[in-house]
């Protein structure tokens, strides 16, 4: 078998019904619901009966048996359903009330059963599964599966059906690729924004407030103040005009829009409390308005194409369940933009988009991959401008010789899409920039241009977003840099320690205040711990890039004494020749300090 990332799912898929005829061999009154891949791995959600709860005991346990199922080389058939009525009272005759119910949901689907068989042919195990499995469990290598963790996990997803327990689990062809994969794991957990966001005070999540709903505490407003002064720079270098829209709307709004027919379940509505029958909804997109400022004057060939951008603040009903610190949550600011062009114009305005997207990852040090995905089986709009939209985002990405995958049918409704996952620090896959192409919402707003040839014609829209959203942007940011920002973002760059509070604190007040006219973000540590205790605290604990440290030798000659982050003692310098350095690195957004190079030498 072919090793891919297709064939690992399949891998995967057939370790998962390993772990579950573990799981009811050991505890015979456990029982099944799904247990599909993932991108990382796989699950199995049980419905333990008698109370039961896992344990990372249990965990050795079943890992046990796992080996032993695998040992016996058991092999994975395929089989169809040819009774389902009799199947499904089987089922409920087992318990299996889980495996009934998705078999009644998918009677018309042609369901199959996998059956893990001895070399005698009896049958040890069997699910309700459409594969594909690997042949036998031979393939499943006894040292490179793991069982990581279990969590709740509500049936369907649906908070009023029953609890169920969640076993994660991952496996792969070798042990080395396990072994990496769970070093990764380990450098995730320490890099993980929900931990780091306490112990660099950057955010919060209140119940006051609301799940999912973000407290941007100073220190991370004030690297998002950073990055929203980068955005708004390069947005009007690139010819985008920066607008601002309301928070709320009539709901007409979004029935001319069609977000009342297909996405009301994930809106929050304001009912007004006189007699009027107006009802208002929070805003969950910024696309409407920008629409409606496009009608507000007429347009022509030659205005086109108008780049349209926001940081705009939306809401949207999540499960609370789903919800998790920074990456996902129920209020949050896109970098949202829209372009209206013409046809002639499609190519250049998507090249545009992902030079941006390339500049902006190369900033964070960050590379990425590309994903095309194309038309759907339900879509709006003529299958020619489907066909012209895609040949004209594959044009984009093969003038400029990018690689790129292709995901067929996976395409919004309303058009096609290319999709950027980013590749953070540890190897990790993120998706965030999107380009989306839109037939729908141009024809529902009946928005126009005229043409060269004096025709009133529909432009063609592109959505845009470059980080996607700030709030998730900035988790995957707090983890990429495991919270020591460079110096352009860090919230405090330099921290100002005298050795001596009585002798040396009036120069370090004096270098504190130079450096905070000077647009440096510097603090004055006079507390009374001692020195070493503040360096190590500044530099390891805060994660800050600089300490200057000033005692009779700096006084005397005007200096201070630096070390770096990471790096340790660098030298001493001239308070303004390190402030000169200090304003380079931060202009120039660079990811390395100018110590690193000086250690080189």
């Amino acid at each position: 078998m072919e090793k891919n990332e297709e064939t690992l799912r399949t891998l995967r898929h057939s370790t998962s019904h390993v772990m579950a005829q573990a799981v009811q061999k050991l505890f015979p009154k456990a029982k099944l619901a799904i247990g599909p891949a993932t991108d990382e791995g796989f699950y199995y959600d049980f419905d333990m009966t008698n109370g039961h709860t896992f344990t990372h005991e249990d965990f050795e346990k079943i890992e046990a048996e796992m080996k032993n199922i695998i040992k016996q080389n058991l092999t994975f058939e395929k089989v169809y359903v040819e009774d389902v009525d009799k199947q499904i009272e089987e089922f409920k005759s087992e318990g299996e009330i889980y495996k009934a119910e998705l078999l009644e949901e998918h009677r018309n689907d042609k369901p199959t059963l996998y059956l893990t068989k001895d070399k005698d042919g009896n049958v040890l195990f069997s699910d309700l599964c459409a594969g594909p499995h690997v042949p036998n469990t031979s393939y499943i290598k006894t040292n490179a599966f793991k069982l990581l963790k279990v969590a709740g996990a509500y049936w369907r997803g649906n908070e009023k059906n029953k609890m169920l327990q969640r076993i994660y689990a991952t496996a792969f062809w070798n042990k080395e690729d396990l072994q990496a994969y769970l070093t990764m794991l380990e450098e995730a957990e320490k890099r993980d924004h929900r931990k780091l966001g306490k112990q660099l005070d950057l955010f919060s999540v209140r119940e006051e407030i609301g799940p999912g709903l973000v407290l941007w505490h100073p220190n991370l407003a004030t690297v998002r103040e950073q990055i929203e002064n980068y955005w708004r720079e390069e947005h009007r270098k690139r010819g985008y005009v920066i607008v601002n829209t309301p928070q709320i709307a009539k709901s007409t709004l979004w029935e001319i829009s069609g977000h009342m027919d297909h996405y009301k379940e994930n809106m929050f509505f304001i009912q007004k409390e006189d007699d009027s029958d107006d009802q208002f909804v929070v805003k969950p997109m910024n696309c409407p308005f920008h629409i409606l400022i496009y009608q507000a004057n007429r347009h022509s060939y030659r205005s086109l194409p108008l780049r349209m951008a926001e940081l705009g603040t939306v809401y949207r009903k999540e499960k609370s369940g789903a919800l998790s610190g920074l990456t996902r949550v129920q209020g949050f600011t896109q970098d949202d933009a829209h372009i209206f062009c013409t046809p002639e114009q499609l190519v250049d305005e998507i090249n545009g988009v992902i030079d941006f997207v390339a500049d902006t990852m190369k900033i964070f040090n960050m590379t990425f991959e590309v994903e095309l995905s194309t038309r759907p089986e339900s879509y709006v709009g003529e299958i020619e401008d489907w066909d012209r939209a895609e040949a004209g985002l594959k044009a984009a990405m093969d003038r400029r010789g990018m690689k790129y995958d292709i995901n067929e049918g996976d395409g919004a409704f309303y058009g096609p899409k290319i999709d950027f996952k980013i590749r953070d620090a540890i190897g990790r896959m993120w998706q965030c920039a999107t380009i989306q192409l839109d037939f729908n919402l141009p024809r529902r707003f009946d928005i126009k241009y005229q043409d060269k040839d004096g025709q009133l014609k529909t432009p063609l829209m592109l959505h845009r977003v470059i980080f996607g959203s700030m709030e998730r942007f900035h988790g995957i940011l707090i983890e990429h840099y495991a919270g020591a920002f460079p110096t352009w973002l860090a919230p405090t760059q330099v921290n100002i320690v005298p050795i001596s509070n009585d002798k040396h604190t009036d120069y370090a007040e004096q270098v504190y205040k130079k450096m905070r006219a000077a647009g440096i973000r510097a603090e004055l540590d006079d507390r009374s711990e001692s020195m070493n205790y503040k360096i190590r605290e500044s530099l390891h604990d805060k994660k800050i890039p600089y300490v200057c440290i000033v005692g009779d030798k700096e006084i005397e000659n005007n200096t201070v004494s630096v070390r770096a982050r990471g790096i340790g003692q660098v030298g001493t310098f001239g308070v303004d020749e390190f402030m000169d350095k200090i304003l380079e690195e931060a202009k120039s957004r660079s990811n390395d300090s100018f110590a690193k190079e000086l250690k080189k030498d």
